[in-house]
C-alpha cells in the first residue's frame, strides 16, 4: 500500500484515474481561455453586449470546481482509502511489579514514594482496555505474586491498596516472579499465550536475590520486555528504624535502564506522582492498544455525494438547469 496524504489504499493503482480528472480540469481551463481570447478579439464591446447572452461569470467556475471535486472524491473512494487507527488489543497481559522496600517511604516525592506509586498504579488500571489481563507482583527482600493475571481490576486495586513496606530490594527475583505469573495468563482457543510485558517500578538497586543481569537475560530469552520506572530523586531520605538517623536513598536510574535495554523494554524516570501517572498512561496506551488500518471509503463517498448535491443545487439556483 502506498501512503498518500497520510492515507493508505487497498488499490492504489486506481488513483491513476485522478489523471483523467486533471485532464478534464485542463480542458475546462483551456476552453475558458479560448472564450476570453475570442472576446478580446471582438473589439465592438457595445455590440457584443447586445448580441451575446449574459454570462454567469464566476459562478460557472464554482459549479465546475464542485463537479471536479465530486469526480476526485469518487476516484479516491474507488481506490479503497484506509487510515491507521488506534484500537484496543483483544488480548495481552501486563504484570505490574512494584517495589515495597523501606526506601519507598522517602518523602522526596509528595506525600511519599509508596503513596505516589499506589496512586499512579491505580490510575494505570483505568488506561488499559478491560480485556487486557493485569497481574501484580510486589517485592522487597522477596518477590510475591499478589494477583495472577486476570481482567478482575477490583482484585488488583485491593492488592495495591494493601501494599506494605519491608526490608531489602530483590529486583531480579521480581522479574522472575513476574515471568512465572505470566504463565497463569489464560491462553486463547488455540492454546497460545497472549503478548506479554512487565512494568517494574523501583527506586533502588538489587540488594538480595537474583542478580539483575541474570533475570534480564531470562526475560529476554522468553521474549518478554521489561519496562522500568525509576521513581524518586537523588535527595530521598528515610529514618533508620534501628538508630533513628536519616539514611540517604537516592534513586538508581542506571541499574533499571540496563534491565530495560537488555529485555527490549523502555526506561523511564519520574520525580513526582504526576510524572509517574503520565508514564503509566503512556505505557498503558502502548500495551493496551495497537495501530491497525481502518477503511474510510464511506467518508469519501459522503464527500462526493455532498459535492454532487452542492453542484446540482447551485446549478439549479443560478442557471435553472442541472449540470
Amino acid at each position: 500500500m502506498t501512503p498518500v496524504l497520510a492515507l493508505d489504499f487497498i488499490s492504489p493503482q486506481r488513483l491513476w484515474l485522478l489523471l483523467a480528472v486533471g485532464v478534464i480540469a485542463g480542458i475546462y481551463v483551456a476552453l475558458q481561455w479560448r472564450r476570453r481570447h475570442y472576446a478580446v478579439r471582438f473589439t465592438n464591446v457595445d455590440l457584443l453586449d447586445k448580441v451575446a447572452p449574459k454570462r454567469p461569470g464566476w459562478r460557472r467556475h464554482i459549479v465546475a470546481l464542485l463537479f471536479l471535486a465530486t469526480c476526485a472524491f469518487q476516484v479516491v473512494a474507488f481506490a479503497g482509502p484506509q487510515k491507521m487507527s488506534r484500537i484496543p488489543r483483544e488480548r495481552a497481559t501486563v504484570i505490574l511489579a512494584i517495589d515495597v522496600s523501606l526506601s519507598m517511604d522517602a518523602t522526596d516525592v509528595e506525600p511519599s514514594r509508596i503513596a505516589g506509586a499506589k496512586e499512579a498504579a491505580l490510575s494505570f488500571l483505568d488506561t488499559v482496555p478491560d480485556k487486557i489481563n493485569i497481574g501484580l507482583v510486589s517485592f522487597n527482600s522477596r518477590a510475591i505474586i499478589l494477583v495472577p493475571p486476570s481482567i478482575d481490576r477490583d482484585r488488583v486495586r485491593t492488592a495495591i491498596g494493601n501494599l506494605e513496606l519491608g526490608n531489602g530490594t530483590a529486583i531480579g527475583d521480581a522479574i522472575l516472579s513476574s515471568l512465572e505469573a505470566l504463565k497463569a495468563a489464560p491462553p486463547d482457543e488455540q492454546g497460545t499465550q497472549p503478548p506479554a510485558a512487565i512494568v517494574l517500578l523501583s527506586d533502588g538497586k538489587t540488594t538480595v536475590g537474583t542478580p539483575d543481569s541474570e533475570a534480564a537475560r531470562i526475560a529476554a530469552e522468553a521474549g518478554v520486555p521489561v519496562s522500568t520506572i525509576a521513581f524518586g530523586t537523588q535527595d530521598g531520605r528515610i529514618r533508620s528504624p534501628e538508630s533513628g538517623t536519616f539514611i540517604s536513598v537516592p534513586v538508581d536510574e542506571e541499574a533499571l535502564a540496563k534491565i530495560a535495554d537488555t529485555t527490549g523494554g523502555s526506561a523511564f524516570g519520574a520525580q513526582s506522582t504526576a510524572e509517574l501517572k503520565s508514564i503509566y498512561a503512556d505505557i498503558g496506551s502502548a500495551v493496551g492498544y495497537e495501530k491497525a488500518p481502518r477503511e474510510i471509503t464511506r467518508l469519501f463517498v459522503g464527500l462526493a455525494m455532498l459535492a454532487a448535491l452542492m453542484t446540482a443545487a447551485l446549478s439549479l439556483t443560478w442557471f435553472q438547469r442541472l449540470p
